[in-house]
């Protein structure tokens, strides 16, 4: 063969380089050497958690907070199948990932002859939670299948997808296949459309903005149009930050009372990048969420457009190139000489929510808020715990993607402690606060590890209630005997000493200003909850 050629293997990893990938999330196995034979030589790092989910909750931290694609590789059968829980989260939250695969040789697939990780079907099982999934049959149509990967993954709607490599064609030799990031096309909104949203807007006298994760990363245009309106933002979990602590922010959900007696009021509700699902809108699951007169929604899913609620104005457009369209149309409220008091609203649902909150929800509010006041630049990454559903209900967090959680969405456990080590690979030196409770670390609680190589910026904050205590409060209120709830947890200072990391134990009234003179990181704190 040339001298020319080099194994797809390698051809991957300089075609991952060219697609500005500089992270990678996996355990290596027999079925993908030949996937890591040029990874060494290459500028992407490797990143090895201890078990395949972690890996693939892990690129989804670090897709959220560096905005771009998460990148796992991984082995064939079990490695693929332990990611896929991680893969449902992140397909439920439109987050990006690739995920890169081995696959048995082509000449065995499909036949059950038991080779070593065989699936009856390995695609058709990914396809179930992915948006793509494609294997690579032959070795020249690389670089245009992962062009292709690219384009699932980003264009529209976010989300997981998914290209298997068989293990002969992984060692096949091949020219540097050629290779371009797919162009974004923008999805801009009918001009039309646009017009009308921005008649139905200027005419409102108590307008109110609903953002969505969506609209996370179009913060200033947000804002310019929020101020321009005088209008109230009220944030779904995964949009929490948006606008910082502006006067017209709504950091409350909308399962709450408050929210939904704002939005009930608002004569013009907008609404970015949101798909009106249950964990957010009707998180008591008591169907009381409202029907919103003129309902203008923007989602860039048509799919999700044609799902409820009803809406008097549904536009399908990327949300950054419709708010770009929509506001030099828009005459602001200082102009025409009209306010919609949106300040004042705002602040009336934030006071009403607040108070809605049972007095522990508030005390683990005041806690999460506590973070923030020593740790301005934290972003906290949550697992499903309390700490992370007293927030989801009320919380300010002071920047887009500074506050996250798998307590929205799909809910998976083990979730917080991985994803926190993936957002403070893409951080750039910020804390990353991880709470986990003792139940749900139990999950990824070796993950401390995957911590202390890659000598993390994250704080483990564990808070004990030794069980799930959510879970048993719920099945009490039914009237169901509590059993199942109570899992036996280990001492996790001594267990994240055995990994070499500091740890201490405190309670609920832990001082966060002594964070200022603990140095080491990762660093793990264990709150004895009452």
């Amino acid at each position: 063969m040339s001298a020319e050629t080099i194994t797809v293997g390698e051809a991957l990893i300089k075609l991952l380089e060219k697609a500005n990938v500089d992270t990678v999330f996996g355990i290596p196995g027999v079925h993908t050497i030949e996937l890591y034979r040029g990874l060494a030589d290459s500028h992407i790092r490797h990143v090895t958690p201890r078990h395949e989910q972690s890996a693939a909750f892990m690129a989804d931290g670090y897709a959220r907070v560096s905005g771009k694609p998460g990148v796992c590789l991984l082995i064939t059968g079990p490695g693929l199948t332990n990611a896929l829980t991680a893969m449902a989260q992140a397909r439920a939250d439109s987050i990006p990932m690739l995920v890169i695969s081995g696959v048995n040789a082509r000449a065995t697939l499909g036949k059950g002859l038991g080779y070593l990780h065989e699936l009856p079907d390995q695609s058709a099982l990914v396809k179930t939670v992915a948006l793509w999934s494609h294997t690579l049959l032959k070795p020249d149509d690389l670089g245009a299948v992962l062009a292709e990967a690219f384009r699932q993954m980003t264009h529209g709607r976010p989300g997981p997808v998914h290209i298997e490599i068989p293990t002969d064609v992984m060692k096949l030799r091949i020219a540097l296949p050629e290779f371009e990031l797919p162009v974004q096309l923008g999805n801009v909104p009918a001009a039309d459309d646009v017009a009308i949203a921005a008649t139905l807007l200027n005419s409102a006298k108590r307008p109110v903005i609903l953002c969505g994760g969506g609209a996370v990363h179009a913060g200033n245009l947000v804002l310019q149009l929020a101020e321009a309106l005088d209008a109230p933002l009220v944030q779904t979990v995964n949009a929490r930050g948006l606008i910082g602590r502006h006067p017209l922010n709504v950091p409350a959900s909308p399962s709450l009372n408050a929210v939904r007696d704002l939005l009930t009021k608002a004569d013009v509700v907008l609404a970015l990048g949101t798909e009106f699902g249950p964990t957010d809108f009707d998180m008591y699951d008591t169907g009381g969420f409202p029907v919103l007169a003129n309902l203008i929604r923007v989602d860039i899913d048509a799919a999700q457009l044609a799902r409820k609620p009803e809406t008097s104005l549904a536009i399908k457009a990327d949300t950054s190139a419709f708010l770009e369209a929509l506001i030099p149309q828009i005459a602001s409220s200082s102009n025409n000489g009209e306010s919609s008091n949106g300040a004042d609203r705002a602040r009336a649902a934030r006071n009403a929510a607040f108070a809605e909150l049972s007095p522990t929800y508030q005390s683990h509010v005041k806690f999460c808020e506590h973070i923030y006041e020593f740790l301005p630049e934290a972003i906290i990454v949550g697992d499903s715990t309390q700490l992370a559903y007293a927030g989801n209900l009320y919380l300010e967090a002071p920047q887009p993607s500074s506050w996250f959680n798998a307590a929205t969405g799909f809910g998976a456990l083990g979730y917080g402690p991985p994803s926190a080590i993936g957002a403070a690979l893409a951080a750039f030196g910020k804390t990353v606060v991880c709470l986990v409770g003792d139940g749900g670390f139990q999950f990824s609680l070796a993950e401390i590890g995957a911590a202390k190589d890659e000598n993390a910026n994250v704080i483990f904050i564990v808070w004990n209630n030794q069980g799930y205590l959510e879970i048993e409060s719920s099945m009490k209120s039914a009237g169901v005997n509590a059993i199942g709830v109570t899992p036996s947890a280990p001492d996790f200072v001594k267990i994240a000493g055995a990994y070499g990391v500091a740890a201490i134990k405190a309670d609920a009234g832990f001082d966060f200003k002594m964070l200022h003179q603990i140095s080491e990181r990762p660093l793990l704190i264990e709150i004895i909850a009452n």
